[in-house]
C-alpha cells in the first residue's frame, strides 16, 4: 500500500489523525476546502506536515493509499465515492487511531447525554487507579491523545458521524444511552440515523458487553433489527433486570452477577440531578462494575463528579433570578431533558440552525413551565407555531446579549432563565461552546 496519507478536513480530528499518522512513517498531506484554524495551521507546520485550504487540489490527492474523513464530512459525496472507486482506503480518525493500540475501548454514544456519561466514565475509572485515556467526540481527537501515549483504557465519546466511518474496530464495552430525532438533514431518515448509532456493536463478541437504556422507544426499535453478539446489559428506571441496572424512589441498583453484592447509590448522593442524569450515573457504574472497580471507589467518584461545562450549568443569580446555561442542548430531546429537570416559572432562550426539529414533544413541558419563550435565531418561524399557544410572550431576537438583557427585563425573582437551544448555533455563533461563553457573558455584564 502507497505510504502516501490524506487527510481531508483540518479541524481537531484531522490534525490529530495527522499528528498520528506522521509519526507512524505516512507522508502526509492534509486538505481542507476551508480557512484551516491557525492553532492547526502552526500545529501542523511544526510537525512538517503539508497542507493545502480553500480547495481540494485533485492532483494532491491521487495516488494515496488511505483518505483519513473528519466526522463533519458526509462519506456519500461525490469526490469521497471516486475515492474508494479507485482503490482508495477511505476511514475516519476513530478507525485509524484505533490501529496503533491494544486498549480496552469504552464506546458512549447517543442523541444526548454522550459527554456527561464519557467524562464520568473516565472520572470512574481514574479514580480508581486505572491508566486510561478520554477522547473522541470531547476534548482531544483519539489519534492526538494516542500520539502522545497509550493507555490500557480508553474511554470515547462516539457521534454518528464518528461511527459511519469505523469499520473494523472493536468496541469493548459499548454504551448506547438513547436515540431520538436528529441530523435528519443528513440521514433523511430515523431507520438510517439508528442504523448509524448502532454501529458501535458492529465488532463485538460474545466477550464483550452492550450496555442500553431499556426505556428508550429508539433503542428497542433498532434491537428489532440489530441483534448483538454480546452480552447485553440494560439500565432502567422502570425494570429490573440481572444483570443490569434499575431504580427505585430513592437509589439506583446494579448487579451483573446474581452471586455477587448488589450496588447501590442514592440519588441524593449524586453532584447532577435530573432524571437523564440517574441514566448517565447507571451506564458509568455498570462500566466500573464490568471492571471490578470496588463500590467504595464507584460511590465516591459519583458523589464529586463535576458536569461538563454547557450542560445545565449555573451561571449567576440576579434580581432573584438563576440563569442556567444549557447551550450543549443542540436538539429537542436534550431540551426536554432541560426543561423536564426545571421548576416553573421559566423564562427558555431557545432557537438557532433547525435540523428538522418535531417540537411536539416539548408541547406539555412549555405550556406547564415556561411563561416566556425568547427565540435566538434568524428564522423562529417553526418555535412561533409550535408554542404560540403554550406560552404567554414569545419575542424574538438576534443577539445573545439582547435575548439575556430581554430575560433580564421581563423576568421576576425566583424565576429561572434557562438557555436550553434545542438547536444547532451555526447561524449566530461559531458552535455551541462559543454560544454558552457568550451567554455567561451577557449574564455576568447584567
Amino acid at each position: 500500500m502507497s505510504k502516501k496519507l490524506v487527510v481531508i478536513g483540518a479541524g481537531e480530528s484531522g490534525t490529530g489523525a495527522a499528528l498520528l499518522a506522521k509519526q507512524k512513517g505516512f507522508d502526509v498531506l492534509v486538505s481542507d476546502r476551508g480557512k484551516i484554524r491557525d492553532l492547526y495551521r502552526d500545529e501542523l507546520d511544526a510537525a512538517g506536515i503539508e497542507w493545502e485550504s480553500g480547495s481540494h487540489d485533485s492532483g494532491r490527492l491521487a495516488g494515496a493509499g488511505i483518505w483519513i474523513l473528519s466526522p463533519g464530512i458526509p462519506p456519500d459525496l461525490p469526490m469521497i465515492q471516486e475515492a474508494r472507486e479507485s482503490g482508495i482506503e477511505v476511514i475516519g480518525e476513530i478507525e485509524f487511531a484505533a490501529r496503533y493500540t491494544n486498549a480496552t475501548l469504552i464506546g458512549i454514544t447517543g442523541t444526548n447525554g454522550k459527554t456527561t456519561t464519557t467524562l464520568l466514565t473516565h472520572h470512574l475509572l481514574k479514580g480508581a487507579g486505572l491508566d486510561v485515556g478520554l477522547a473522541g467526540n470531547v476534548g482531544k481527537s483519539f489519534a492526538r491523545v494516542l500520539a502522545a501515549g497509550d493507555h490500557d483504557y480508553f474511554v470515547l465519546e462516539l457521534s454518528s458521524f464518528q461511527l459511519d466511518t469505523m469499520y473494523r474496530t472493536r468496541i469493548h464495552h459499548a454504551i448506547l444511552l438513547n436515540i431520538t430525532p436528529d441530523h435528519l438533514d443528513r440521514y433523511g431518515t430515523m431507520e438510517a440515523y439508528t442504523d448509524s448509532k448502532f454501529r458501535i456493536l458492529q465488532n463485538q463478541t460474545e466477550n464483550d458487553s452492550f450496555i442500553y437504556c431499556l426505556d428508550d422507544a429508539g433503542i428497542r426499535a433498532g434491537l428489532v433489527k440489530h441483534q448483538p453478539r454480546s452480552g447485553m446489559i440494560p439500565f432502567s428506571l422502570t425494570e429490573k433486570h440481572i444483570p443490569g441496572a434499575w431504580a427505585d424512589e430513592k437509589a439506583f441498583h446494579v448487579q451483573l452477577d446474581p452471586t455477587k453484592a448488589i450496588f447501590d447509590m442514592n440519588y441524593d448522593q449524586l453532584t447532577i440531578g435530573g432524571k437523564h442524569n440517574t441514566y448517565n450515573s447507571m451506564a458509568a457504574a455498570i462500566v466500573a462494575n464490568s471492571l471490578l472497580i470496588r463500590s467504595e471507589v464507584i460511590r465516591e467518584s459519583l458523589m464529586d463528579f463535576k458536569n461538563v461545562e454547557h450542560r445545565l450549568e449555573p451561571v449567576a443569580k440576579v434580581k432573584g433570578m438563576q440563569f442556567i446555561n444549557d447551550s450543549k442542548a443542540t436538539n429537542v430531546n436534550s431540551a426536554w431533558y432541560a426543561l423536564e429537570s426545571m421548576d416553573p416559572p421559566v423564562i427558555w432562550i431557545a432557537g438557532g440552525v433547525d435540523k428538522g426539529n418535531d417540537y411536539e414533544m416539548l408541547e406539555k413541558l412549555v405550556a406547564d413551565k415556561v411563561r416566556i419563550l425568547i427565540c435566538l435565531g434568524k428564522n423562529n418561524i417553526k418555535l412561533h407555531q409550535a408554542f404560540a399557544k403554550h406560552v404567554d410572550l414569545i419575542i424574538n431576537t438576534t443577539s445573545i446579549d439582547e435575548a439575556v438583557k430581554m430575560a433580564y427585563n421581563l423576568g421576576n425573582p425566583g424565576e429561572t432563565v434557562l438557555l436550553s437551544p434545542a438547536c444547532a448555533s451555526f447561524d449566530l455563533f461559531e458552535n455551541y461552546e462559543d454560544r454558552g461563553r457568550q451567554f455567561k457573558h451577557a449574564v455576568k455584564n447584567l
